[in-house]
């Protein structure tokens, strides 16, 4: 075999072995990606379809919707964006700033309109937020913040 096959094939390998790699990361990546939704757009069906698939529904718990379980675990309350709101059903211990009227991200799957959630993430600080969930609360569209 000349020198020559052989950088051929060498090269070849390596190509292949490169396209393998980078299908192996993409498979991975796609497997721990976890979109951000609020209730409004969970409920329109957006970003491939979320029932069934695990996302992070983010919103206001709305006033008066906590219900605990007596001695349980068990809590069910409503996350609202001001538009559309969804239950969410969830077991296990909230977090200490988890209240009414607050911010809250929970990560789930949603099944018959009723969102199932495994993670429950208080918000410390309703003075800030980000640009895209603020957008998407009021509804708008994304706009940069302004550089002091």
């Amino acid at each position: 075999m000349k020198a020559r096959h052989r950088r051929l094939i060498f090269i070849a390998v390596g190509v292949i072995g490169l396209v393998v790699a980078v299908l192996f990361l993409m498979n991975a990546l796609r497997s721990n990606l976890v979109y951000f939704l609020t209730p409004t757009e969970a409920m329109a069906g957006e970003k491939a379809q979320p029932e069934g698939r695990q996302f992070r529904l983010g919103g206001m718990v709305k006033k008066n919707s906590v219900k605990k379980t007596p001695g349980g675990l068990k809590v069910a309350f409503v996350v609202t964006d001001h538009q559309h709101s969804l239950p969410v059903h969830f077991e296990g211990i909230l977090p200490d700033l988890f209240r009414e009227g607050q911010g809250v991200v929970a990560e789930g799957v949603l099944r018959d309109k009723q969102f199932y959630a495994s993670k429950v993430l208080a918000k410390h600080d309703e003075k800030y937020m980000p640009p895209e969930a603020a957008n998407a609360m009021k509804g708008g569209s994304f706009k940069a913040p302004k550089k002091p």
